[in-house]
This record gives C-alpha cells, sequence and structure tokens, in this order.
C-alpha cells in the first residue's frame, strides 16, 4: 500500500526511525550485547512497523531520503581518524596494506560464491559483494558495480551485527594477543559495529580498528571502477 505524500507522512519515517534508535542505544547500554546492537534493533522495529502499517519501502524512502543524504559527510568524516593515526600507518603500513587487500578480496570473493551457491540474480550478487564495508563506501560501490545501494545497506548491517559476534568468539580461539591483531579482526570482519566492540576491548583496539575499517572502504572505492569492469567482461 502507498501512503500519501502529505508532510506528516513524509516526517514519520525518519521521526520514527531516529526514535527506534535513540531507543536502541539506550537499550544497549543497558543489556549491552549483540542482539540489542541499535544497527539491528532499528531496522528490525522499522519492519515490523512497516509490516503493520502495510507500508512499502517507496513509503519510507520518500521521507527519509535526507537521512541517505547524510552519507555524503559521514564519508568525508571519514578522514579525521586516519589523519589522527597517521604514525599508525607509518609504522605499520605493510601489514595495514596487505591485511586490508587479501581481507578485501577475500570478503568480496566469498560473497560472490555465496550468491553463486544460492542462485541468486546478478543484480543481488553485486549488491551483497561490498557487504564487509562501512555503509557509505559499500553503497558507492555497490552503485559503482551495478548492484542496489539499498539492498546493500541491509547486507552491511547483517554483516556488520553477526561478524562483531561471531568476532567475539573467535578472540576466544585465536592466539591475538597484540592490540594490532584484535582490533584489525573487528575493523575488517564487522565494520562499523566491529569498531564499536573493539573499544570494549581496549581504546587501542578500537583506533586500529575504525583506522582498519576507513582503510578497508578506501581500498575498495578504489578497486570499485576496476571490478565493475571486471564483472562486466
Amino acid at each position: 500500500m502507498t501512503l500519501p505524500d502529505d508532510p506528516a507522512t513524509l516526517l514519520f519515517w525518519p521521526a520514527a526511525t531516529i526514535g527506534f534508535y535513540i531507543g536502541a542505544r539506550a537499550l544497549n547500554r543497558l543489556h549491552p550485547a549483540w542482539y540489542t546492537s541499535p544497527l539491528l534493533v532499528t531496522p528490525a522495529l522499522l519492519i515490523g512497523l512497516a509490516t503493520l502499517l502495510r507500508a512499502g519501502y517507496g513509503d519510507y524512502s520518500r521521507g527519509s531520503h535526507w537521512l541517505t543524504l547524510m552519507i555524503g559527510p559521514a564519508t568525508v568524516a571519514f578522514a579525521l581518524p586516519i589523519y589522527e593515526r597517521r604514525a599508525v600507518i607509518r609504522r605499520h603500513w605493510p601489514v595495514l596494506a596487505l591485511g586490508v587487500a587479501i581481507g578485501s578480496s577475500i570478503a568480496m570473493a566469498s560473497a560472490w560464491v555465496m550468491a553463486d551457491l544460492l542462485g541468486l540474480s546478478d543484480q543481488l550478487a553485486r549488491s551483497l559483494m561490498p557487504r564487509s564495508v562501512t555503509m557509505p563506501f559499500a553503497m558507492a560501490v555497490s552503485d559503482d558495480i551495478g548492484g542496489l545501494p539499498d539492498l546493500t545497506a541491509v547486507f552491511v548491517i547483517l554483516t556488520g551485527v553477526c561478524g562483531a559476534a561471531i568476532g567475539e568468539v573467535m578472540l576466544n580461539w585465536l592466539p591475538l594477543r597484540s592490540a594490532l591483531a584484535r582490533g584489525a579482526l573487528f575493523g575488517m570482519g564487522a565494520h562499523g559495529a566491529g569498531v564499536a566492540k573493539a573499544h570494549q576491548l581496549g581504546t587501542e583496539e578500537g583506533s586500529i580498528a575504525g583506522l582498519v575499517m576507513v582503510l578497508a572502504g578506501l581500498f575498495n572505492v578504489l578497486m570499485a571502477p576496476v571490478l565493475a569492469a571486471v564483472m562486466s567482461a
């Protein structure tokens, strides 16, 4: 059902999004766990509300498109953690560069193989490939390679929440003792949600996770034209 484009309807969905997010953050502070993550709770509540109102994605998008536009300034703001951690980059750039390149390649290749095994369409496969990159970069890459950015955003959220939960378990099994290794695990495997989880381990782990997340995003954006050309060949 398509709702009318009156001012009240256009304001309803962004207000619901912001309200659910604030509530989810409060819940996560009281009960910190992967299943109370705002990245998981907010979309779940919005889907439930849309189902209850029998509204479609078009209804949501018409009123909330300005929230998507805010991704642009957020992308530019990612330059700040890179500048602040420039000493870390100079000291560990070979390891960081190699880890980001290998991690990104494995993430995209595994997404393509999974899409093939599940029999997904070409466009769905392209939407799934940037799932291991933080939201602003993932949506840009998805658009460049012929995917659906909005659908990619859903895959990014699921990857982040699941990655943060699985990463915590992996730390009990993997011999990762340095802050660099522990932070990189979360930054590469779970982007934004992973950074939040890494900050719970320590300040240095959180900083490294944030740096790796940004570097992975930049790597994927730079490689997107090449990837699109290869996939179209």
